[in-house]
């Protein structure tokens, strides 16, 4: 049996959290804390919901009814369920044509040092590295601060591809809850 993921929220469809029409997974955890984060609510290791990856690969693999063109993965940190976040990814890869992008709060030179990584980034097509720093917001192409790094791991996608995306989406669920999301969340 696969690790359990700790998720917060899952998106079958956005197109503000990467290039085309997406589903988007955000993990719940996150230990960096980074000031002004725009997703705060992700960062207690309590809140959210445990999940199977297979399970929640194969909700991604629906959302192919939607026409999405990729997964987004957020958080929280994913690479502080590496494991998981990694066999997530290995199972959509191997089961699609999707992309994957991945957004990470650790640094380029953070993510390298980790072990066992190289599973994961085999599977991932652009991931963004960096803490976010409040003073240095940017809130566009996918950066929320300049310090952060764009890694294009395969040729599917362009700098210009992550700059056509939209800053911010208001999703309403069919139950009425609203969701805010993208790299310049709108505040209620």
């Amino acid at each position: 049996m696969s690790k359990v993921l700790r998720l917060h929220h899952f998106e079958p469809a956005s197109r503000a959290n990467g290039p085309g029409l997406r589903a988007v997974i955000w993990v719940q955890g996150c230990t960096l804390g980074c000031p002004g984060c725009f997703n705060p609510l992700t960062h207690p290791r309590k809140g959210g919901f445990d999940c199977d990856p297979d399970t929640a690969a194969q909700w991604v693999l629906d959302a192919r009814q939607h026409g999405i063109e990729g997964v987004t993965i957020s958080g929280g940190e994913p690479l502080q369920q590496l494991a998981s976040v990694t066999r997530l990814v290995k199972l959509i890869k191997e089961n699609s044509d999707l992309s994957v992008l991945l957004f990470s709060g650790f640094s380029w030179e953070e993510i390298q040092k980790i072990p066992r990584i190289d599973a994961l980034l085999t599977h991932i097509d652009v991931l963004l590295a960096g803490r976010y720093r409040q003073e240095e917001r940017v809130a566009s192409g996918l950066l929320g601060s300049a310090n952060k790094t764009v890694h294009l791991l395969t040729p599917r996608y362009t700098l210009a591809d992550l700059l056509a995306v939209p800053e911010a989406e208001i999703t309403i669920a069919p139950d009425g809850e609203i969701h805010l999301s993208g790299i310049n969340p709108l505040e209620m």
